[in-house]
């Protein structure tokens, strides 16, 4: 399958909120600094070019974070693409950062409050069309973390709100204080641990952005079925993962990540893979 002349837009789109709509298969920005999701990428124009590559094939919904890096995701994103141009840029508070791989839930109002204006400032934007509390803080009411937010929002410094890995009850107590257009939770072909969190979003109309979505874990292993039907189709195990996802369900909104310009047009053209009902079934069969 080449990849070169492939398009997000065949993913379809999701309206977050019923009035921001994005392409369904988007791009997450995690992968684009420095090891450890620490620091400054290896080569922070190879960074810049990803994201730029992104775009060209249709992608318009990027994913990104304070915490990664701390702040590196972000001021690459404004340096490669600002002022973005209908491209979404949504991001995250909410995780604090000591070192590689080190990540600490602080969901304070106070601190709330400053990582919103200091991702306004990075990305250099008036509002954020998509803030998400990037973790619920077990130490801090959600009504006191999420009323901050709201006040922030109903300003017009966010657009929309989004949670992140968070379970059907913790969705409705938020939604007692804000309105929940997205739900950021793993999930992917080998892991189905939110599926009843995914159908409440169904039902909600609320946008599902399963983080590490290419994963496929033994089912990648040589001569199972994902290997036949990705032989099939002339594609990689991961563009099975993703080609998945977007027929699992309309309010899907897979965001894989990469630095490399090559693996971003493979993940892209996963919008173009076509599974038959049986393969279908049979991926979601061995997945369970």
């Amino acid at each position: 399958m080449t990849t070169t002349d492939r398009h997000v837009a065949a993913s379809g789109t999701f309206s977050l909120g019923g009035d921001l709509p994005v392409s369904r298969l988007g791009y997450g920005a995690m992968r684009i600094t420095g090891k450890g999701i620490w620091g400054p990428p290896a080569d922070p124009e190879e960074s810049k070019r990803v994201l730029r590559r992104a775009v060209e094939l249709g992608v318009d919904f990027i994913d990104t974070a304070d915490s990664y890096g701390p702040f590196v995701s972000e001021d690459l994103i404004r340096e490669a693409l600002h002022p973005y141009d209908g491209v979404l840029i949504a991001t995250k508070g909410g995780l604090t950062r000591n070192g590689p791989d080190s990540w600490e839930q602080v969901a304070r109002p106070e601190y709330l409050r400053q990582c919103v204006e200091m991702s306004l400032r990075r990305l250099g934007v008036e509002q954020i069309g998509l803030w998400q509390l990037h973790r619920i803080d077990k130490q801090v009411p959600v009504e006191e973390s999420l009323g901050a937010v709201k006040e922030l929002q109903d300003a017009g410094k966010i657009q929309h709100i989004g949670l992140s890995e968070v379970s059907v009850a913790e969705i409705e107590q938020a939604r007692k204080v804000v309105d929940v257009v997205s739900v950021q939770n793993l999930y992917n072909l080998a892991n189905r641990q939110s599926e009843e969190v995914l159908t409440y979003c169904e039902q909600e109309g609320i946008g599902f952005i399963p983080w590490f979505p290419v994963a496929a874990g033994d089912l990648a292993k040589p001569g199972g079925v994902l290997d036949e039907i990705a032989s099939a189709h002339q594609a990689t195990h991961a563009q099975l993962a993703l080609a998945w996802l977007l027929r699992r369900s309309p309010v899907m909104l897979p965001i894989p990540g990469t630095s490399s310009v090559a693996h971003l047009e493979e993940n892209c053209a996963a919008a173009t893979v076509e599974l038959t009902d049986e393969e279908y079934d049979r991926l979601t069969a061995a997945g369970q």
